[in-house]
Order: structure tokens, then C-alpha cells, then sequence
């Protein structure tokens, strides 16, 4: 059996192991080991897993996933989501369609703390959600509304995906967040004209609601100023050189623990639950990272990544068409996998063919502009059918709206997405603008 063959075929026995619901990084795991033994033998099984397992994880730049991740349950018990959402719906309520609207601005402001899409979609969902049906809102509308603004949780920075690409294409996580903040702001203003242009066609589904007075909503503003400051904290601390990466998620996690103490009530009973949550999410992602390094090492063994790079490199295929088909296999991957599966499984494949691709900038302006784009992408697949993790989180939570009525509220948005991922590559000024200017 040649390489690329063993490769390929440890794709489709990894596929096979997903499809029976075995565990995405026990699959990754359990392929990586069984390939890598019968193409080398034990010997260098043994050798890799003592050397490569120990330094996997005790990188210290990897120390920045659970404190981000800390940050994300310390902001949940804070309340900030609802402070978030009044300050928005305070704004836009009185709009028709206004409180989705506000929802999907609650979202973005949201994951600007927590990084993860589900834990916003759940959050802003309790918070949004009973709102929403109070004022009539039809149940596509609210639940697609929601699942949505879901998904920019895992694109406007901190991000815990942003996170992970940068560390394994080895770019600067600082660099990376700010290339994303532009496309995730594009992408809140994409689903509020989405929800603009729905309530248009059909303005039964999202009445307007009563207009705030100006008091109102300056007072619902002053009490987001605390998100405000730790955000830019975080993120003008990390880019300014005031704190390394790490030490920029260890000042978010801790400013986001003091405002759970002092203004979300959050005592002993609160810190415990917040460690055990993100013990389990950071044990989650661990996991999957040390599948992903064994899956491909024995990816490396069989050198399917280098052949892959070579073959379609002088395929004679334009460097746009190839970024096209990687992007659409994203498309069709998101339909049956979670996105950071999506990400640790292609990147390492990826990875050296973009490099090799002339798209008129450096190599590092490149790579930052693919992992925008690949993170966009993959953020579409948490809305898509069948899979759609978003839309299932938010289906759960409300039980008389049927799982069709839902999956019918994303369509405004997906058509959205479409239309942003277009307009980022056609222009990747504006994925790289703000790197330029800040370099």
C-alpha cells in the first residue's frame, strides 16, 4: 500500500468511527495509533507517544486555552449576558425585528469574553428566548435569530479556535484576533440586515417593541463598561506587548471573576462550578488535540500531506480555485462535524498547501487571511442541517418550535454568510487591514 493510499484510508475508517458516535478525539486517537504501528511498527509508536505526548502539553503557550475557557464560565456566571441584552434591545427594540436584533448584538458582545459558540448560543438563548415569545415573535425567527448570533462566539476575539490555529500554523495569536475583528463586526451587521430584510417580507413574525427613553438606555449602557474595559484590556494588552497571551487570558479570566463576585453574586458553590466546567471543556479540547497529533503524525509517517501539497500544486489549478474547494469541503464537513474537529483534522493538510500558493502577500498575511476564512466557514457548519450544533442547543430550549420551523429561521442567515465569505475573499484588505495599520 503506498502512503497516500494509507492515508486516505485512515480518513474514511476515521469517518466510519464518527458515524457509529464514537468520540471525535478517540477516533483521531485510536486510527493514529493503530496507523501509525502497522506503517512503522511499535518501536516508533513507543518513541513518538513518550516524547510528543509530554511536550504537546507542557507547552506554555497552550496554558492560554483553559483560562480563556475560565474567562468564558466566570462571564456566564457574572450576568453579563443580561446586561449585554438590555443594552442592545434598549437600542434596537422598538425597531420591528428589534430584539433579534438584539440578540444577535447581545451575541457579538458576548463572545468578545466567552470565545466558545455554544456556550454563547445556551447563554444568550435563556437570556433572549423568553423575550422573543413574549412579544409574539415566531419560533423560526427567534430560535434562527439566536443560533445564529451563535455562531460569533468562535469568530470576534478572544476565541478559543483563533487560538488553537494560530498555535499550529505557528502565527501570533494577537495578530489573529485583530485580523478577526472587522470580519466578526461584518458578520453582526450581516445578520441584523438579514433580520431587517425577513421582517420586512413578513412583519408578523417580529413586532416592534416599546421604545426605551434615553435614560433608559444610558442606564442599560453604563452597565456594559465593565465588559468594555476587560475586552480592551485583553485584547490592546495582548497586541501592545503589555502581556503575553497567556497573561492576557489570566487578567480577562480574573477581571471576569471579580465582576461574578461583585455583581453577579457568584460565592464558593459559583468558583467551584466554573473550575469544574472548564476542567471539562479544557480536558475536551486536550484530548482532541493529542488525537489530532497522533492522527497526524501518522499522517506525517506516510508523507499524505506533502504528496497531497505536490499533487495539487502542479494540477495546474488556479491558487483561488484551490481555496475554493478547501472552503467548500469545510461547507460539506460542517454538516456532519463540530468545528474544531474541522480545524485540527485539515489544518495540518492544509496548512502547507496554502503556504505554497502565490495569492499577491507574504506568507504570514496569507495564512492570517486563511484562518479567518477557514474560522468563517466553520462557523457556518454549527448552523447547517443535518448536524447544526447551534441550532439543536437552541431547538432544546424551545421545546414548541419544531426542529423544521428552526432549521427554516437560519436560512436568512445562512444566505448572509454566503455573501460575507465572498466579500472576504474578494477583499482581503478587509481581513488584513487593521494588521497593516497596527504593524
Amino acid at each position: 500500500m503506498t502512503g497516500i493510499t494509507a492515508g486516505l484510508t485512515s480518513f474514511a475508517v476515521l469517518l466510519a468511527l464518527m458515524a457509529v458516535r464514537i468520540p471525535i478525539g478517540v477516533a483521531m486517537l485510536a486510527v493514529g495509533l493503530g496507523g501509525y504501528a502497522l506503517w512503522t511498527g511499535t518501536t516508533p509508536l513507543l518513541a513518538f507517544l513518550k516524547t510528543s505526548t509530554y511536550y504537546q502539553f507542557s507547552t506554555y503557550s497552550l496554558s492560554v486555552v483553559p483560562l480563556f475557557v475560565l474567562m468564558g464560565e466566570f462571564a456566564t456566571k457574572a450576568g453579563m449576558s443580561r446586561a449585554l441584552y438590555r443594552t442592545a434591545a434598549a437600542f434596537l427594540g422598538h425597531r420591528r425585528g428589534g430584539l433579534a436584533m438584539a440578540s444577535i448584538g447581545g451575541c457579538a458582545a458576548f463572545g468578545a469574553i466567552c470565545g466558545s459558540s455554544l456556550a454563547t448560543a445556551a447563554t444568550m438563548g435563556q437570556v433572549a428566548l423568553p423575550e422573543m415569545r413574549r412579544y409574539n415573535y415566531s419560533g423560526a425567527l427567534a430560535t434562527g435569530s439566536l443560533a445564529a448570533g451563535g455562531t460569533l462566539g468562535i469568530l470576534i476575539p478572544p476565541s478559543v479556535i483563533l487560538v488553537l490555529y494560530a498555535l499550529m500554523a505557528e502565527m501570533s495569536i494577537a495578530k489573529m484576533f485583530v485580523a478577526a475583528m472587522v470580519p466578526g463586526l461584518l458578520a453582526a451587521v450581516g445578520y441584523m440586515l438579514a433580520v431587517a430584510i425577513f421582517v420586512r417580507r413578513h412583519p408578523a413574525d417580529g413586532p416592534a417593541g416599546p421604545r426605551a427613553t434615553w435614560p433608559e438606555r444610558l442606564a442599560a449602557l453604563r452597565e456594559t463598561w465593565s465588559l468594555i474595559l476587560i475586552f480592551a484590556l485583553v485584547i490592546v494588552g495582548m497586541y501592545r506587548g503589555w502581556f503575553t497571551p497567556t497573561e492576557a487570558a489570566a487578567v480577562g479570566a480574573f477581571g471576569t471573576g471579580m465582576l461574578a463576585v461583585l455583581h453577579g453574586g457568584m460565592r464558593l458553590r459559583g468558583i467551584a462550578d466554573c473550575l469544574r466546567g472548564t476542567a471539562g471543556t479544557s480536558a475536551m479540547i486536550f484530548l482532541i488535540l493529542l488525537g489530532a497529533e497522533t492522527f497526524n503524525a501518522f499522517l506525517a509517517q506516510t508523507q499524505t500531506p506533502m504528496l497531497l501539497a505536490s499533487a495539487i500544486q502542479n494540477s495546474g489549478l488556479s491558487p483561488m480555485m484551490i481555496l475554493l474547494a478547501m472552503l467548500v469541503l469545510y461547507l460539506v464537513l460542517g454538516c456532519v462535524m463540530d468545528s474544531m474537529s474541522m480545524l485540527l483534522l485539515t489544518i495540518p493538510i492544509f496548512y502547507p498547501i496554502i503556504a505554497g500558493l502565490d495569492f499577491g502577500m507574504s506568507r504570514e498575511e496569507t495564512l492570517i487571511w486563511f484562518g479567518i476564512l477557514a474560522v468563517v466557514v466553520v462557523e457556518v457548519g454549527l448552523i447547517t442541517p443535518p448536524v447544526g450544533m447551534n441550532v439543536f442547543i437552541i431547538n432544546g430550549m424551545a421545546r414548541d418550535v419544531p426542529m423544521i420551523e428552526s432549521f427554516r429561521g437560519v436560512l436568512p442567515f445562512l444566505i448572509s454568510d454566503i455573501i460575507r465569505i465572498a466579500i472576504l475573499i474578494a477583499f482581503p484588505f478587509i481581513t488584513l487591514g487593521v494588521v497593516r495599520l497596527l504593524n
